[in-house]
């Protein structure tokens, strides 16, 4: 299985084409699932969302979930800038069928702190 190439509109993390290949998942299955996704839910990374599609069976269901962020404002470690590129983070299969999660609960104290971070790392162009 080939590697995903960059483009104008996504960018492949290292650690999704190590995934797909180990899962057996293709590039173009993940374009669609974020595309078209028949759940969405919240990251548990800050600014990420998850996508899944069912597959597999009746008797053996599943279902391939894919990690992204979109309109990142970070850098690579080549200074390339990623903004307006969609990262896709992870990509997995599920065995079965997943439960409908609600919201993380996050302490309202550990809110504020993540946020003052994420401001304070933007502020520098390190995020």
């Amino acid at each position: 299985m080939k590697p995903p190439k960059n483009d104008y509109k996504f960018y492949w993390t290292r650690h999704v084409a190590d995934k797909m290949r180990y899962y057996g998942i293709s590039e173009s299955l993940i374009k669609r699932i974020i595309r078209y996704p028949k759940r969405l839910e919240e990251g548990v990374a800050p600014d990420t969302f998850a996508g899944m599609t069912p597959a597999g069976s009746a008797k053996r269901p599943q279902e391939i979930w894919v990690m992204y962020q979109k309109n990142a404002k970070r850098k690579t470690k080549s200074e390339k800038t990623l903004s307006g590129k969609i990262i896709i983070i992870s990509a997995w299969r599920y065995p079965g069928v997943s439960p409908i999660r609600e919201k993380i609960p996050i302490p309202q104290d550990v809110l504020g702190e993540i946020e003052e971070v994420m401001k304070e790392l933007q502020g520098n162009n390190e995020v």
